[in-house]
Parts: C-alpha cells; sequence; structure tokens
C-alpha cells in the first residue's frame, strides 16, 4: 500500500495577531512544521502548537526562517551560510525545548519561506542547513524539496531526509516553485489539488505551470493552513487519498 505524510506549517501567530487555522486542520495532517519565533511565533504560541500536536498525536518539526518578523520571513536576506547556521541552530534549539518539556520527539526541520527558497536552488545554503541540523541532533530529518539542493546536502553531510512536494504551488519545468509574485503560483481550485496530489503520490508525476510532466517521489506533501478554504482542500486530499488506498502517517512512522 502506498503511504505519505501530510505536512503543515503551523504555530505562526504572534502575541496578539492570529494567523492560520492551526485548530481546525491539525487533526487532518500528519506532521507539523512550527516557527521558531524567527519569521513568526512567539514562546507562548510555540508552547501551544506543541502541546495541541501532542493532543492530536501529530508528528512536530521545527520551521527555521530568516530574522523577519516583518515581512513573514518571505524576503530574501544577505545572510552568510555561517549566519544561516547559526540562526538555525538557535531556531531548532527554541522548538526543541518546548518538544522535551511536553515529553515530544521532533521528528524534522523544514526550511521557511525565502530561506526554502534559496536553499532549493544554492547548495551552500542547503549546506548551511543540513550542517545545523546535524549539530543540533543527526538523527532529526532534513525536509526538502524533491530533487532539488537540499537532498544532496542532506546526503553530504549524512542526514535522514524526506523529499517534499507541494499540493497547491504551481512548478517551473526545471522542478523549482513558483514565485509567489507570479500568477497562478498559488492552485485554489480544491478538487484540482486533490486530484493533483493523488498524482503525486501514486503516479509520481505533476504538471508544471507550463504544461511539462515532472518526476517525483515525494515522502511528504505540504498542504496549507492559512489559505482561504485551507481546511476543506485538507479534507479534500485526505479523502481522494483514501480513494486510491494511500495510507497516510507521519514519515517518523515507519
Amino acid at each position: 500500500m502506498p503511504r505519505i505524510d501530510l505536512n503543515c506549517d503551523m504555530g505562526e501567530s504572534f502575541g496578539v495577531y492570529v494567523l492560520g487555522h492551526d485548530e481546525d486542520a491539525l487533526p487532518f495532517v500528519t506532521s507539523i512544521n512550527a516557527a521558531c519565533g524567527f519569521h513568526a511565533s512567539d514562546p507562548q504560541t510555540m508552547q501551544k502548537i506543541v502541546g495541541l500536536a501532542k493532543k492530536h498525536g501529530v508528528a512536530v518539526g521545527a520551521h527555521p526562517g530568516y530574522p523577519d518578523l516583518v515581512g513573514f520571513g518571505r524576503r530574501e536576506l544577505a545572510a552568510s551560510p555561517d549566519e544561516i547556521e547559526a540562526d538555525v541552530i538557535y531556531q531548532i534549539g527554541a522548538l526543541d525545548a518546548f518538544c522535551r518539556a511536553e515529553g515530544m520527539k521532533l521528528q524534522h526541520v523544514k526550511p521557511h519561506g525565502a530561506l526554502y527558497n534559496r536553499a532549493e536552488k544554492d547548495l551552500s545554503t542547503a549546506l548551511a542547513i543540513a550542517r545545523a541540523v546535524r549539530s543540533v541532533n543527526p538523527a532529526l530529518y532534513l525536509v526538502c524539496l524533491a530533487n532539488s539542493p537540499m537532498v544532496e546536502a542532506a546526503k553530504q553531510v549524512g542526514i535522514p531526509y524526506v523529499e517534499e512536494a507541494f499540493a497547491d504551488r504551481a512548478y517551473t519545468a526545471d522542478g523549482k516553485l513558483v514565485s509567489r509574485k507570479v500568477t497562478g503560483s498559488v492552485i485554489h481550485n480544491v478538487d484540482l489539488v486533490a486530484e493533483r496530489v493523488m498524482r503525486m503520490v501514486v503516479e509520481g508525476k505533476v504538471r508544471a505551470i507550463d504544461g511539462t510532466e515532472l518526476s517525483l517521489r515525494p515522502d511528504t506533501i505540504c498542504v496549507h493552513g492559512d489559505t482561504p478554504g485551507a481546511v476543506n482542500m485538507i479534507k479534500a486530499i485526505r479523502a481522494r487519498l483514501a480513494l486510491a488506498g494511500v495510507e497516510v502517517r507521519a514519515f517518523g512512522n515507519r
């Protein structure tokens, strides 16, 4: 039976500002990527999201980004590889502390936003992130864009990794994510997204924005919890995967 993990970015509220549908979406995913205070979140939000994940039996990963609360971590910063490595270590450590406090085991690390986009194209950035993961805990998985330099970095550094595909993000012909600045970069049609995910998991195929057929074999699919209709989209994906006989569970639970 084919199986897949569904991961979702969560814990991105900050102070009195609420973002996303964490409590509604959590029961329908198997892993979460929790913000660590740099692009979003704060200590109480981190504590809350880890507690909710424990309640629902969902695996927890760290979601480190650039130190950019104003830009939500989506702006490219001129950070050196050494700075990135230190920033990622810091953020993993913060979330790991909350996991330990809840008796939870941190499963993975997935870079956020502009840092992820840089790592999917630039090996030196991906290596800095992989080294940070190894230095904190070499058993942590690195979540990598499928067929990207992030996979090569994980292999070079010698840490476990999983390859990821995105449910509702468009791809370029060379397998990169289409910039959010481009019209059509985010797909909102629920039925189209659900069918697209099924093809990724069962057939190992996805259609790029220009119509090119891409090959990929994802271990995890990223679904978004902060877009309009997000929870209904996640439910539709689960239903389509169930219809195709796909088991949905956390990748660390093998």
